[in-house]
């Protein structure tokens, strides 16, 4: 019983994180038309990164690494964080928050694929027409604004990118994370990061820590919200439950960010959602269960099961 309780509370807390995730995507198109893009997001993750060390230092988790698990942990900070919210940041000044977050539901089922090729995952029927449905669906998004590839809007293309060198960095950071506490690989991953996306803002936006500092009000909330909130405890109480759970069973509440992250970008920024971008919106959650392998591990639970209560009876 204590067990199914403490379940359900990391099925809260889950839910509560999947809310922030959908609100942090609208939260970043918000910073990004207030500040310089690149310079904010180094900011922002840096900020992040530093509340994840003090939670590391608090509960004593430092060790000196190894050449190979600092190989690990580089490679991911390169596809994980420089490059992802480098093509996040920059993406969502070309394209709506609403298309941002119906891409980046293709995660899970892009690292599925991608842990098939480098990591020898099968891949099943089910799971091959899951991916087909996902990549329809995103598609369909990526179209909806011209007729053939030479029109996509550039901001999605930026954002498929985005989602895609995540997806990959998961890679090595499950390899890395075999011997590395993960609160850890994280903490270190997004100070590095950070330290690199702020070396190429300053060629890129050479004023953009004077544009940052002119700028006062509310947006400063959003900016403290989506780094502490969002991205440093965010990913802690993810990591915690994969820890759980399981990463399978995890993964599937990433189904709900483009949810909430729509309901957000119509409320907050006014973006009108449109019946091609809910097409493409059950195509990808359909894609993403069957994709990811969910529905063929719930169907091999199901007839173990059946077959046991046979035995049994």
């Amino acid at each position: 019983m204590n067990n199914e309780k403490s379940n359900i509370l990391i099925y809260l807390l889950l839910m509560v994180v999947m809310v922030t995730w959908g609100m942090n995507v609208v939260f970043i198109k918000m910073l990004v038309s207030a500040f310089p893009a690149v310079t904010m997001t180094s900011f922002r993750i840096f900020l992040a990164g530093v509340v994840a060390m003090s939670v590391c230092l608090f509960i004593k988790r430092l060790r000196k690494f190894t050449k190979q698990e600092w190989k690990y942990i580089l490679v991911s900070t390169i596809f994980g964080v420089i490059a992802h919210h480098f093509f996040l940041a920059w993406g969502l000044t070309k394209t709506t928050a609403s298309n941002g977050v119906l891409i980046l539901a293709l995660l899970p089922l892009t690292t599925s694929i991608l842990a098939s090729i480098l990591l020898k995952d099968q891949l099943t029927r089910l799971r091959i027409i899951g991916i087909i449905l996902a990549f329809l669906g995103v598609s369909s998004i990526i179209l909806q604004s011209g007729e053939s590839l030479a029109t996509m809007n550039v901001g999605d293309i930026s954002i498929f990118i985005a989602m895609f060198v995540q997806a990959l960095s998961f890679i090595y950071i499950k390899k890395g994370t075999n011997t590395i506490d993960s609160r850890v690989m994280t903490a270190v991953m997004l100070l590095i990061g950070a330290s690199f996306l702020y070396v190429i803002s300053l060629f890129i936006e050479p004023s953009g820590t004077q544009q940052m500092v002119k700028q006062t009000g509310w947006i400063w909330g959003i900016f403290l919200i989506s780094s502490i909130i969002a991205t440093a405890l965010g990913h802690f109480l993810f990591n915690a439950a994969i820890h759980r759970l399981g990463a399978g069973q995890t993964a599937v509440f990433n189904n709900f960010v483009p949810f909430f992250g729509l309901i957000f970008s119509a409320l907050w920024l006014g973006e009108q959602i449109t019946l091609l971008q809910l097409t493409g919106f059950v195509f990808i959650v359909l894609g993403v269960l069957l994709g990811t392998g969910f529905i063929d591990e719930y169907v091999s639970k199901r007839a173990k099961k059946k077959k046991t209560v046979q035995k049994v009876g």
